[in-house]
């Protein structure tokens, strides 16, 4: 491919990622939502975060597998989840997660 080709392809690919974030804001900036719709909206981030989890925590190899010995990932996430939950705050779910995940590594 030429020169011309790749920055063609890059600005191709930029506008193909910058417009489905534009096109919204331009459209609905100025108008009212719907509270349903609002609503449902803030269940994105969860559904999207729980979509990506999921196979890393149930199945790392491809294959479902909640065994204590080859998943630590697994049962390290249940008492992070818990801390997540009632503490609500991003530093200390990273904090917890990144000390039992030392611990479990350093004890097994």
């Amino acid at each position: 491919m030429s020169t011309t080709q790749y920055v063609l392809a890059i600005f191709l690919m930029s506008l193909v990622t910058f417009l489905p974030r534009l096109l919204p804001v331009l459209l609905l900036s100025r108008r009212e939502l719907p509270f349903s719709l609002i609503r449902w909206l803030s269940f994105i981030p969860a559904a999207v975060l729980a979509a990506l989890l999921a196979p890393v925590l149930f199945a790392p190899a491809g294959k479902l597998n909640l065994t204590f010995s080859d998943n630590p990932g697994f049962w390290v996430s249940l008492p992070v989840f818990l801390v997540a939950f009632i503490s609500r705050s991003l530093f200390a779910t990273v904090l917890t997660g990144m000390g039992l995940m030392a611990i479990w590594r350093f004890l097994f």
